[in-house]
């Protein structure tokens, strides 16, 4: 059912009275078409897609049974078409930002979410981020091996949901035609403030009314994923040696940096140390 009588005005009504899709067993190839394009759609954020884009060999083994829909929209998610659409270019929290939407169906619902991927992806790169989304408890719950991802929270589904799922996926979602490469503030993250501040919110048509990019100058998000948005709104520059992993060899590598809140920071500093990795510096911003 719909989460508010106002969905036609949100443009949310599409989702209404839709069914998910699931790849039973004894679907028909039309009906393995449409759950190849509905994936497509929801994890690729409603694209015009070529015919040279399409991940050819996933979609064979989708169609003779050899993978499920769950590993099909994995192929999809780690493909370099959504690198290209969704990571490089984009500030991390970001990207973060797209990964549940696409995945999940959902905004984050809070700061810890950000952060613990943003630690994962730091820690064992883009591939285990993405594994993290669709291996999780949340994504089993709601979708299991052959359900399409759809956007859950736009209805009342009674799974898993909080309060501020749905206008903070509002955020994130611009319309049921609307193109995820085509909105504004770019690859600017939507919902930093509000999840470090854990605040409610506010509800925006899908015009764009009331949905304005950050000014410009504004530090409360940078492409290291640091934030401004809650504490003293000190920040320190913090540049890392690269951390070998076991296993690895020793070889130079390019220190990485980072921007930390003041209060984060010795809390960074430990989780580096603990890591292996030394502190090369840290400067006030």
């Amino acid at each position: 059912m719909p989460i508010t009588t106002a969905a036609s005005r949100l443009g949310t009504s599409a989702f209404t009275d839709a069914a998910p899709l699931e790849l039973r067993p004894k679907a028909t190839p039309d009906e393995v078409e449409a759950i190849i394009s509905a994936v497509y759609q929801q994890v690729l954020g409603n694209p015009h897609l070529l015919k040279a884009d399409r991940l050819v060999i996933p979609e064979s083994l989708l169609r003779d049974r050899k993978i499920t829909v769950q590993e099909f929209v994995r192929q999809v998610a780690k493909s370099n078409l959504y690198k290209d659409r969704f990571f490089h270019g984009n500030f991390q929290s970001r990207t973060i930002e797209h990964n549940f939407k696409h995945l999940l169906g959902r905004a984050p619902y809070d700061q810890s979410e950000i952060s613990e991927h943003m630690n994962r992806y730091e820690t064992q790169g883009f591939e285990a981020d993405i594994d993290s989304y669709i291996d999780s408890a949340d994504y089993q719950a709601n979708f299991g091996e052959n359900i399409v991802p759809y956007y859950r929270d736009l209805v009342t589904t009674g799974v898993n949901q909080r309060s501020v799922g749905f206008p903070r996926l509002l955020q994130l979602y611009r319309g049921y035609a609307n193109s995820d490469r085509a909105q504004i503030v770019g690859g600017a993250p939507r919902l930093v403030r509000d999840l470090a501040f854990n605040t409610a919110t506010p509800v925006t048509l899908p015009s764009g009314n009331g949905f304005q990019p950050a000014a410009k100058g504004d530090a409360s998000y940078s492409a290291f994923g640091g934030s401004k948005a809650f504490g003293s709104g000190r920040l320190f520059r913090v540049e890392v040696a690269a951390i070998n992993k076991p296993g690895y060899p020793k070889v130079r590598r390019v220190n990485k940096a980072v921007i930390i809140p003041y209060e984060s920071l010795n809390s960074h500093m430990q989780r580096v140390q603990r890591q292996g990795g030394k502190i090369a510096s840290i400067t006030p911003l």
